[in-house]
């Protein structure tokens, strides 16, 4: 089978697979303030100041979670389960708004809908650049 190609085969028989949205190798080109590469297409889904902004305070919030969880399974607190999940609900719910905001998927999805064959929206599509 070869790479690109949209059909699936099961039990022998071939059903056709809708192509999802794939972001290109090269999401645009980087600005001079940006990082280069691996930082350039967190960049690139991350155009919009207050998604920057939310995802400011979503990630610590999620990397507080982990610490959290750690601490208290260490501590054997397992009645303070609820104050991670907390954390980790908050952190993503600020993450999916303001990907809402960019106008793409998260991170999580996109990986999802890649590997179950779904259309997805990696870049904003006002910040794709166009192919030649």
């Amino acid at each position: 089978m070869a790479y690109g190609d949209t059909s699936v085969v099961l039990s022998r028989k071939a059903f056709h697979v809708p192509k999802p949205v794939v972001e290109t190798s090269e999401p645009r080109p980087v600005a001079a303030d940006e990082p280069p590469r691996p930082w350039a297409r967190y960049w690139a889904r991350h155009r919009h100041p207050l998604n920057r902004a939310l995802h400011m305070v979503g990630v610590p919030l999620l990397v507080a979670a982990c610490m959290l969880t750690l601490v208290q399974l260490v501590q054997w607190r397992w009645d303070l389960w609820w104050r991670p999940v907390i954390l980790l609900i908050v952190s993503y719910l600020l993450q999916w708004v303001g990907h809402r905001i960019e106008g793409n998927d998260m991170g999580e999805a996109v990986f999802i809908k890649k590997r179950l064959g779904l259309p997805y929206v990696a870049v904003a599509p006002q910040d794709r650049t166009t192919q030649p």
